[in-house]
C-alpha cells in the first residue's frame, strides 16, 4: 500500500493531465519528504523504432548545474594518459591491475573512462560492465584520450542517456533540492541534445511523451507541444 506521503503527493497531480514545462519542474521539486534527498528523472519518450541500428539515440551531456551526488570516475590509461587522469581527479588509474580487480568483484565506481588503446584489454570486462552500463564507449565521451576533459565533466554531473525499449530514454537531472530553475535548466539542456539527435529515418513528431519523477514520487506528464515548437 502506497504511503500517507505519497497519497498525499498523488492528490496533487491529475493523472490525466498534461502539465507545461515550468508547472512540471516546480510540482517535482514540492516533493520533498524523508532523509534522503530523492533524484529526479526524466523518461522521454520519441518517435524512432529501436530495433533499427539508424535509429539509436544515445550520448551524453555535461549538465549545467550537475547531478548532485559524487561519482567515482576510474580510468584505464598508461603512460603519460595515467598521469594526465591522477592530476585531473580520477579515483582510480590502472591497466591490467584494475581489469582483474573488477573480475574479483571490485565495483566502487559510477563512471569508467579509458583511452582508445586500451578497450581491447577493457573489453574483456563487456560482461561485467555492459549490463549495468558502465563500459566506456566513444558516443558517450568516455573513450578518448583527452581523459582530463572526460573527468571533469563526470565529476561535474554528466548525464548519459540512451534508448531502451519502446523507443524510451531515461535519465537523471539532478535532485529535488535544486528546486525549478535549476531543474528546468539541467533538463532544457538534455532536451536540446536529444533533439539534435533526432535521426534522419525518424518521421512525424519526434518527442511523443515525457515525465518527470522523484524516486520516491508519482510521475508528472509533460506537454510535449511547447517541447516541439522549440525544436521544430
Amino acid at each position: 500500500m502506497p504511503s500517507k506521503r505519497y497519497r498525499a503527493l498523488r492528490e496533487k497531480i491529475d493523472p490525466a493531465k498534461k502539465y507545461s514545462l515550468d508547472e512540471g519542474v516546480r510540482l517535482v521539486s514540492e516533493m520533498k519528504g524523508g532523509k534522503a534527498d530523492q533524484t529526479v528523472d526524466v523518461a522521454i519518450r520519441l518517435g524512432i523504432d529501436p530495433k533499427q541500428s539508424d535509429q539509436q539515440v544515445r550520448g551524453a551531456v555535461p549538465l549545467p548545474h550537475g547531478l548532485g551526488k559524487t561519482i567515482r570516475v576510474i580510468v584505464f590509461a598508461k603512460g603519460e594518459k595515467e598521469i594526465e587522469a591522477k592530476k585531473a581527479g580520477a579515483d582510480h588509474v590502472g591497466g591490467d591491475d584494475l581489469i582483474k580487480k573488477i573480475t574479483e568483484g571490485w565495483m566502487d565506481f559510477d563512471s569508467v573512462v579509458a583511452t582508445p588503446d586500451m578497450m581491447p584489454a577493457v573489453s574483456k570486462l563487456g560482461k561485467v560492465l555492459g549490463p549495468r552500463g558502465l563500459m566506456p564507449n566513444p558516443k558517450t565521451g568516455t573513450v578518448t584520450f583527452d581523459v582530463g576533459k572526460a573527468i571533469k565533466e563526470l565529476k561535474m554531473g554528466k548525464a548519459e542517456f540512451k534508448t531502451e525499449k519502446a523507443g524510451i530514454v531515461h535519465c537523471a537531472i539532478g535532485k529535488v533540492s535544486f528546486g525549478p530553475s535549476k531543474l528546468k535548466e539541467n533538463l532544457a539542456t538534455l532536451i536540446e541534445v536529444v533533439a539534435k539527435m533526432k535521426p534522419a529515418s525518424s518521421k512525424g513528431n519526434y518527442f511523443k511523451g515525457l515525465a518527470l519523477s522523484a524516486t520516491f514520487s508519482p510521475g508528472v506528464r509533460i506537454d510535449v507541444s511547447e517541447i516541439e515548437k522549440l525544436h521544430a
